[in-house]
């Protein structure tokens, strides 16, 4: 019985969310490619809130989040932030996968998802203007919902 209570305590631990941002991960450790395979530069997002969403066309809560975040860029539109998606899929599969979509996303290729320590889809990190961690995330979120749109003005503002 006790064995019981251990191991379900393991999976609701390890399936609940991590919301405590890794400090050693900054915005240019992530290495992105746009859909025709060009590398992006993340300096140019400088002086801007940056929130990378990890995600893959297999991975059924990431499409599950997907319009949520897509409603939450558009209440932000006149904020200085930036949303990128980022998947570790091939340049093909993102961009057939994009074709077919409604979102107005800038969807991306990530050459380093082991380097940035992501273990699971989705995860989100938010970074400040300079470029720092300020939150992460696995697991769906609701990115509607007043706290969520609390924790991404926090990191806005700094």
């Amino acid at each position: 019985m006790r064995c019981a209570f251990f191991f379900s305590l393991l999976i609701f631990l390890g399936c609940s969310p991590v919301q405590k941002a890794d400090e050693k991960i900054t915005l240019d450790a992530i290495q992105l490619t746009d859909l025709s395979g060009k590398a992006i530069d993340v300096s140019q997002f400088s002086g801007k809130a940056v929130l990378v969403n990890f995600w893959a066309t297999w991975c059924k809560p990431c499409l599950q989040e997907m319009p949520s975040l897509a409603i939450t860029k558009s209440q932000l539109k006149d904020e200085p932030i930036v949303f990128l998606f980022a998947s570790n899929e091939t340049l093909e599969r993102i961009a057939r996968f994009k074709d077919k979509q409604i979102f107005e996303f800038d969807y991306f290729h990530l050459g380093n998802m082991e380097a940035l320590n992501i273990q699971a889809l989705p995860t989100t990190f938010i970074f400040d203007r300079n470029g720092k961690l300020k939150f992460s995330e696995t697991g769906f979120r609701d990115w509607t919902s007043p706290e969520s749109i609390k924790v991404i003005t926090n990191v806005i503002k700094g």
